[in-house]
């Protein structure tokens, strides 16, 4: 798994350093466009051609088969015969019964979870008797990403390798497939493929309403087809092919004819962003797909619509400098309707958000966080700034010029209120009335050192924030900044909006700590009737002699000691209060001093938590604990092999 990973990684590294080059430098100008409640089609094949073609000049971007089923319990339980559901919880979506894919699901009976190139099933209640029912392996070369579960299926997204996946995307000028798999679990133990969809672009994100799913994908064609004198639209339109168990594997056709691509710009385009939608209704053989010739950036969804956010960036030709203040984020939405999706506007603000957190939609109005510019230690005159769209994508209110020469680093939409955090020396908390959507206003601002990289509702009128701690830099280092350090929980309270406050903070170790928490939201476990926190920490620490040392600095690293689950009791009369720790690592010397241990890579590092009745579970890619929730007693460890 640890190999796996970091390949991965390092893929993505490098394909998102030769994007940001390519987008930094070489998108063409973004003109402000009005609402749209329509998109453009293509009238003829040439015209479709065309647009590619100027499209690839001005932006340069750098089955089956092999997949086995073991049952590993004699007699598991049907899910619709064991004991009664106990309480559990759920994956912390954003947005309350719209369900987020994650690589750790359960039902109250089973954890379902990803491990390296496998799928297991997991019979986790009752917890004494916890043990992995089957194992689902997948080719080598193939990468699972994320997974859905819904009432006796299991929805998987990944992407498959050439082992698996012969055919079009074996030629090297062919952009990546996906894949997405159902599987019937009524019978836990005997996991069956129903359906295998396979999809050329890139796996974003997802999202089931319902027993519906939407699949986000971006396909960037070959730079090299832009070169072909005799192109074809087919060459250029995104593959997919739809095969049913018990079929043969179905051949690739285009997902949609160049005139039923939509386009926000007729005449130039370099990539396609795709919403595929199907039903896990049993019977069903719905697939939906709606091409447009774009891209995706960032994702969210209400119970209505499905909102995709792209950063348009200016081009200035000759590897000249570009003024950053110039960046807009066009936004598109789609209602949902049942399987399906339908294009219901678009509209364009300035900025770029920071992940799907900086969006939100509340009584049919959009609201979103960007940032217009960028900041250094130099020096920045970067804003940060709130729009709301009315339903028709129109603008209806802004707030702009916040903390000026600063960042955002996180956004919490609440109801009528947002919660919206920016960082270079200080922590701002800024507290935004969104009550009257033409009039967004500032209701308080409160100043801590550090920052927060993630906000969670702890009720209405409290906010748990997970970043960072901070010192400012000496003089002597030069610019305006300050350095982060380790962890920093705290809890603000917000009911005296002019005036918020910070109520709690522990701090987690020393500069270097970090966890998964920070930038996945799905790390994050919180209840609040239980007073349960849980999230995954690699600790690292300084010794009290480098700590005494006259030549200790801020940014001095610590070295890695641990890595776990940290539990927390947690109130607000109380604040956090450490229950205990949970380590899969068995040695703690293999986390070595430093960078010698990757936290993302590493089979025995704890990614997600969860908990079932009166037990808590922790989750990697090498094992799951069982803890007591009342004291953290271990109760049983189920080996993922």
């Amino acid at each position: 798994m640890k190999k796996a990973i970091v390949v991965a990684l390092v893929s993505v590294l490098v394909l998102g350093a030769a994007l940001g080059t390519g987008i930094y430098f070489l998108l063409q100008p973004t003109q402000a466009r009005q609402p749209q409640t329509t998109l453009g089609r293509f009238a003829t094949a040439a015209q479709f051609l065309a647009a590619f073609r100027n499209g690839q000049k001005s932006q340069y971007r750098f089955a089956e088969d092999g997949m086995t089923t073991k049952s590993l319990a004699a007699n598991p339980a049907p899910a619709g015969q064991a004991t009664a559901t106990p309480e559990h919880s759920t994956t912390n979506n954003q947005v309350a019964g719209v369900d987020e894919a994650d690589i750790v699901k359960n039902d109250g009976k089973y954890i379902y979870t990803i491990s390296g190139h496998s799928l297991f099933i997991v019979a986790a209640y009752p917890a004494e008797q916890a043990r992995v029912v089957s194992r689902t392996d997948f080719a080598q070369d193939d990468s699972i990403s994320e997974m859905f579960i819904d009432n006796g299926k299991m929805v998987v997204m990944g992407t498959p390798g050439p082992s698996s996946n012969p055919g079009p995307y074996t030629d090297v000028n062919s952009p990546p497939a996906s894949f997405i798999k159902i599987f019937d679990v009524s019978d836990p133990g005997k996991p069956r493929l129903l359906r295998t969809v396979d999809y050329q672009g890139s796996y974003e994100t997802s999202r089931m309403l319902d027993g519906d799913v939407h699949v986000v994908l971006t396909t960037y064609p070959s730079y090299a087809l832009g070169g072909i004198k005799d192109l074809k639209s087919t060459d250029v339109i995104p593959k997919v092919r739809d095969t049913w168990e018990g079929q043969g594997a179905a051949s690739y056709q285009p997902a949609a004819g160049y005139r039923d691509i939509e386009v926000v710009d007729p005449g130039n385009f370099s990539s396609f962003l795709s919403v595929v939608s199907l039903s896990l209704a049993d019977g069903s053989t719905s697939l939906n797909r709606r091409v447009i010739a774009g891209y995706s950036d960032n994702v969210f969804a209400s119970r209505a619509s499905l909102y995709v956010a792209s950063a348009q960036y200016p081009y200035y030709g000759d590897w000249a400098p570009i003024e950053r203040d110039t960046e807009k984020t066009a936004v598109y939405k789609f209602d949902f309707n049942g399987p399906s999706t339908k294009f219901a506007g678009a509209a364009e603000v300035p900025g770029t958000t920071l992940n799907q957190f900086s969006m939100d939609e509340a009584g049919g109005f959009f609201r979103i966080a960007t940032t217009l510019g960028e900041v250094s230690r130099e020096g920045s005159n970067a804003t940060n700034n709130v729009y709301v769209l009315s339903p028709d994508m129109k603008m209806a209110g802004r707030l702009e010029g916040l903390a000026r020469g600063e960042k955002i680093y996180s956004v919490r939409f609440m109801g009528a209120r947002a919660y919206l955090v920016t960082f270079k020396k200080v922590d701002p908390l800024f507290v935004i009335d969104l009550s009257n959507p033409t009039e967004p206003r500032v209701l308080g601002e409160l100043k801590t050192p550090g920052f927060s990289d993630y906000l969670h509702p702890y009720d209405e009128t409290h906010v748990i924030g997970v970043g960072k701690n901070a010192v400012d830099a000496a003089p002597e280092e030069g610019g305006n900044f300050a350095w982060y350090q380790g962890l920093k929980l705290a809890i603000f309270d917000v009911s005296d909006v002019a005036n918020p406050r910070q109520m709690h903070e522990v701090d987690i170790g020393d500069r270097g700590t970090d966890s998964l928490a920070l930038n996945d939201h799905k790390a994050f476990l919180f209840d609040r009737e239980k007073n349960l926190l849980v999230l995954p920490v690699l600790l690292a620490e300084l010794t009290a002699e480098q700590k005494a040392s006259p030549d200790h600095k801020a940014n001095d690293y610590g070295s890695y000691t641990y890595q776990g689950a940290y539990v927390y009791n947690v109130s607000l009369e109380g604040g956090f209060t450490l229950k205990g720790r949970v380590t899969h690592v068995d040695n703690p010397g293999e986390l070595g001093r430093d960078y010698g241990y990757s936290y993302y890579g590493a089979d025995d590092s704890v990614m997600r938590s969860l908990y079932i009745g009166s037990n808590l579970y922790t989750v990697s890619g090498a094992k799951i604990k069982v803890n007591r929730l009342s004291d953290l007693g271990e109760v049983a460890t189920v080996k993922l092999q």
